[in-house]
This record gives C-alpha cells, structure tokens and sequence, in this order.
C-alpha cells in the first residue's frame, strides 16, 4: 500500500493504479479529504488570501467535493452506465478527492504574474485528473464517457456554488 505522499504524486501523475488503490481502500477516505483541504489551502495561499476567507474555502471545497462526487457517481451509475459500471458513493469521494491533487500548484500563485497560470494549469490538470479517476471508479471503457461525466458533474456543482454564493452575497472569486 502507498503512503499519502505517493499517492498524492501518483495521482497528479494520473497513475490509473492509484486510483484503483484509492477506490478498494475504504481507510484512504480521510486521505482523500486531506488532499482536498491541502488544494484548497494552496489555493487561498496562491490567492494571497486572509485565514478567515481560507477556511471558507475549506469548507466550500469539502462541500463541493462531496457534490461533485454525489453528481459523478449518480451520473456515472444512473445516467450513463456501461454495462460493468460498478461502484459507491464512497469511491467516488476518495478517486475525485485525490484528483485534486494537482491543485496543490496553485500555491505558485505567490509569485508575481503567475497566479492566472497556475489557475489555469491546475484546473485542467485536476479535470484530467477526474476523468482518469472517474474511467477507473465506474469501470468505463470510454474515456469519452468519463469526460462527459465528469463534465456534467462539474458544471452543475460550479452553478451550484454560485447560486449558494450569491444567495449568501459572497463574491465567487
């Protein structure tokens, strides 16, 4: 069994067997939640942002995880199964919490002129990251079907968070 070090590293490095250890491993649940609150602590420390506007982003992102993860397996097991999809709310927390993993980049967003990029950089690679981690999680054998889930969850969680956002008056960046 890998360490939380490795398997952060290998699943920003996409390793589709880590994703399968993530998802068999009831235990990597806390894990997964650590990786999202390390990504989102990279992402208010690259944002220059203040403890308290920190904390609300932990928790806006533990929030969101457990969404998207909630969407993605609904999507991924109601909507669009393949006939061997197969799998809990559960591994879908623990695969889609390490796809965020490589947003721990955005921490770059300290340095001068680099915060857009990292941005940028780090939501594409965690988008890949979940469709990777999804294709292993619902044993797809379309990566094409994985993008679109993913996708769709991803959207509807983001309009989701605007709507809270709004309703509670917060600025969304």
């Amino acid at each position: 069994m890998a360490t939380f070090a490795q398997r952060m590293w290998g699943s920003a490095r996409l390793d589709t067997a880590v994703y399968e250890e993530v998802e068999h491993d009831g235990g990597a649940t806390a894990q997964a939640l650590g990786v999202v609150v390390l990504s989102s602590l990279a992402a208010g420390i690259g944002r220059g942002a203040r403890p308290g506007a920190m904390l609300v982003e932990v928790v806006l992102s533990l929030g969101t995880w457990y969404v998207w993860a909630f969407l993605t397996y609904w999507i991924g097991t109601r909507l669009l199964p393949e006939p061997q999809t197969s799998a809990t709310h559960g591994e879908l927390l623990r695969v889609i919490g390490f796809a965020s993993a490589p947003g721990v980049v955005r921490v770059v967003g300290l340095v001068p002129g680099l915060r857009g990029l990292a941005f940028v950089v780090a939501a594409v690679w965690m988008l890949a990251a979940g469709v990777v981690a999804v294709r292993q999680a619902l044993d797809y054998r379309s990566t094409g079907r994985a993008v679109v889930v993913v996708a769709i969850g991803w959207a509807v969680q983001w309009v989701l968070l605007l709507v809270l956002l709004a309703l509670t008056h917060r600025p969304a960046f």
